[in-house]
C-alpha cells in the first residue's frame, strides 16, 4: 500500500486550515501554528491520522464491509462521487437525507422501488402503461435517482463512513455516531474532532488537498476489495474434510 508523504501533502494544500477565528477547541492538537492568522496543520500529524484511515478502510474493505463515502459540498461532490464508481462503493455525492442510516428499512425501500422500476424500463415491462404514465415513471425515476442513485448497491448498513467536511455534513455524521458506526472524517481545523473515530486533520476546501485525500482512501478501500477477491479462491480451495 502506497503511502501518501508530506510534501504531497503540502503540494495539494493540505495544511492551510481556516482563520483562527473560526478555529474549534479540537482542531488544536493537529495544527503546526498560524501564519497571517491562517491556522496551518501538522501535516506529520496528518501524514499519521491518513495512514491509519488507510488501514483501517483496507482491513473493512478485505472483510467484505462497504464503506458509505459522502460529502454535499460543491468542491467535493465530483470528486466523491467518482471514486466511488471507481472503486465500486456507493456514496453520496449531494444533500444527505435525514434518516439516510438511522431510517434505512425504509431507505432501502425507495431504492428497491428505483431498481424495480429501472428494470422494468429496461425490459420494455412499462410499454403497458399510456405514455403520459411512463413520462411520471421517468420523472420518478430520475427524482429518485438523484436521492438515492449512489446507494443502489448498499444492501445493509456501512461499516463506516468517509465524509468530506464533517462540520458541513452534521447530520450524517450524528447518525453514524448514534449508530456507533465509525466516521472517517477529512476535516479542516472548523470541524469538531471529537465526533470522528478516524480524523483526517486537512484543508478540506481545496479541490486539490479533496482529491488527493478521497483517491487515497478510495486506493485503500480497492486494496482491500482485492485482498478479499484473492482470498475467497484460496478458502474455495480447501479440501474437503
Amino acid at each position: 500500500m502506497a503511502t501518501t508523504d508530506i510534501q504531497t501533502l503540502f503540494e495539494a494544500g493540505a495544511h492551510f486550515g481556516f482563520v483562527r477565528a473560526r478555529r474549534h477547541p479540537t482542531a488544536a492538537p493537529y495544527l503546526f501554528g498560524t501564519k497571517d492568522r491562517t491556522d496551518i496543520f501538522d501535516l506529520e500529524e496528518t501524514t499519521k491520522r491518513l495512514e491509519a484511515a488507510r488501514h483501517f478502510v483496507t482491513s473493512m474493505a478485505a472483510s467484505g464491509r462497504q464503506v458509505l463515502f459522502v460529502s454535499g459540498k460543491h468542491e467535493a461532490l465530483s470528486t466523491v462521487k467518482e471514486v466511488a464508481e471507481r472503486i465500486g462503493a456507493p456514496y453520496v455525492a449531494g444533500r444527505w437525507i435525514g434518516g439516510t442510516l438511522t431510517n434505512f428499512k425504509n431507505i432501502r425501500k425507495r431504492i428497491d422501488r428505483l431498481e424495480k422500476l429501472m428494470s422494468e424500463r429496461e425490459s420494455g415491462a412499462l410499454e403497458k402503461y399510456t405514455k403520459r404514465e411512463r413520462l411520471m415513471i421517468d420523472r420518478e425515476i430520475i427524482e429518485l435517482l438523484g436521492r438515492f442513485g449512489g446507494l443502489v448497491k448498499m444492501t445493509d448498513l456501512p461499516v463506516a463512513l468517509f465524509i468530506v467536511d464533517s462540520r458541513h455534513e452534521n447530520t450524517a455524521v450524528q447518525e453514524a455516531n448514534q449508530l456507533k458506526i465509525p466516521v472517517i472524517g477529512l476535516s479542516s481545523s472548523d470541524c469538531d474532532f471529537s465526533l470522528v473515530q478516524y480524523p483526517i486533520p486537512a484543508n478540506d476546501t481545496s479541490i486539490r488537498s479533496v482529491t488527493l485525500v478521497t483517491n487515497t482512501i478510495g486506493d485503500a478501500y480497492l486494496e482491500g476489495k482485492s485482498q478479499a477477491s484473492s482470498a475467497k479462491p484460496q478458502a474455495d480451495s480447501k479440501p474437503q474434510v
